[in-house]
């Protein structure tokens, strides 16, 4: 891993939301890092899974799930689940998100590891021995399925006539094409053996109780994770329009498919979801509220814009920054002092690059900053902070970056210049330089991206 001026790991970070907010004008990012801190923590799956658990059934409970924070909310179940009751099961996670198990704690729960954003053999392995565990089970059984950001790549099972080969083609397309998440996963579930529902109707006839934390605007299960075990209202057709939308491609056979209906996954009303129940344990709002609440007790005005922002990451940092730039300069339409704090789930289109030209390295968080950072022009007294909740920022090491009023003049002198960095799609390397990454390591939770502007 690299050196990074702002490196935390999530144990420092989890101290950090223990010491309180630090001084917002004598240590403007050490605020700012502890407002993202307590966001965290909040969705931590230890924190928030304990009210939400069903009693034991008469008979087995299988532990199924995907996702980013999917180890921790394992072993959250395993810490929280009578010992006496039977408990088994599987569940797949990111590469390297697996936190150090508690001392004393006894696994029951399998967990094996598989790639994103991207996925693998080792998710499409997953994803069968996932749907061999649940059959043949009673309605005396229970099937917990644990859902976080990140199951759609994790829990990869294609359609017939596709292979993995294709699933990975179509997957970094969509990444690539400037599609929204409900795109993304609306396409995925049509695509796919498990998702969409089709998991929930392996289950039949078993009591399914969905626990997911989400990651995606508006917190509709359907679309956190391609919905696997709840029911999909998008269409065949849906798919298709938006496959065409982005001009993305997939083998004929599978296209003929589309066009006559028959990747349908199920539908609301569907007799397969009777009795299932689903709960959110961990929202974007929720981690936003307790960073407000944080803020507030430093004595700042604070300003939620929504947890649902959409769009191209530069550009949501353009319209970050002309609001910070009028409250800096005007006192309007936000007081100084004050904290404008932001989530959701932005997109970055990337930008074709003539031959030879390096490719550029970075995620959402730090594209917004670029943006930011372009637009802001060196205000002063305008700090920032944007950072993935899940530690990860894109395909890369860092979480996100931080954006001072002397950014752009650190960077000049340091040979990188914003437009240059936004035309390859280059915030890693434009903050690295600098050392304004912030480095946390995977958080084992994911409330997607987390946004906090200061303005003195």
């Amino acid at each position: 891993m690299p050196s990074h001026a702002d490196s935390h790991s999530l144990d420092a970070v989890a101290a950090t939301a223990d010491a309180g907010a630090p001084d917002f004008r004598r240590d403007p990012r050490g605020f700012l890092l502890s407002l993202y801190a307590v966001a965290v923590r909040r969705a931590q799956p230890l924190h928030t899974l304990k009210e939400h658990l069903p009693k034991p059934p008469k008979g087995r409970t299988v532990v199924i799930g995907a996702g980013k924070a999917g180890a921790a909310m394992a072993q959250a179940v395993e810490a929280l689940w009578p010992s006496d009751a039977p408990l088994s099961g599987l569940v797949v996670t990111r590469y390297g998100h697996i936190p150090e198990r508690p001392e004393g704690l006894a696994q029951r729960i399998e967990i094996v590891e598989a790639a994103h954003p991207v996925p693998d053999a080792a998710g499409m392995a997953a994803a069968g021995r996932i749907l061999d565990l649940v059959k043949g089970l009673s309605a005396d059984d229970l099937v917990l399925c644990l859902i976080s950001g990140g199951g759609s790549a994790l829990l990869s099972l294609p359609a017939d006539g596709l292979t993995l080969a294709d699933k990975q083609s179509i997957n970094k397309a969509l990444l690539e094409s400037g599609a929204n998440i409900a795109e993304m996963n609306c396409v995925r579930k049509h695509l796919s053996r498990i998702k969409g529902g089709r998991l929930a109707a392996a289950c039949a006839p078993a009591q399914v109780v969905t626990l997911t934390i989400s990651d995606v605007p508006g917190d509709d299960p359907a679309i956190i994770a391609s919905g696997p075990t709840v029911p999909d209202a998008t269409t065949c057709a849906d798919a298709l329009a938006i496959l065409g939308r982005y001009r993305i491609e997939v083998p004929p056979a599978v296209l003929a498919q589309l066009e006559r209906g028959e990747l349908e996954t199920p539908k609301p009303g569907d007799a397969v979801f009777a009795g299932h129940t689903v709960h959110l344990i961990a929202t974007p709002q929720q981690s936003l509220d307790v960073a407000a609440a944080a803020a507030r007790s430093a004595g700042l005005a604070v300003h939620v814009l929504s947890d649902e922002i959409e769009g191209e990451s530069r550009d949501v940092g353009r319209v970050h920054a002309a609001l910070a730039r009028a409250t800096a300069k005007h006192g309007e339409p936000f007081a100084r002092p004050c904290v404008i704090l932001s989530g959701g789930e932005t997109t970055v289109t990337i930008r074709p690059q003539p031959a030879g030209t390096p490719r550029g390295r970075g995620g959402r968080a730090g594209e917004f900053c670029l943006g930011l950072a372009q637009a802001l022009q060196a205000q002063a007294d305008v700090w920032a902070l944007a950072a993935d909740t899940d530690g990860i920022d894109g395909v890369e090491d860092n979480a996100g970056a931080f954006v001072t009023p002397d950014t752009l003049a650190r960077a000049e002198a340091a040979g990188r210049k914003v437009a240059d960095a936004l035309d390859r799609n280059d915030a890693y390397g434009y903050f690295d330089a600098i050392g304004d990454l912030l480095v946390t390591g995977p958080t084992n939770t994911n409330v997607n991206d987390f946004r906090a502007l200061l303005v003195l």
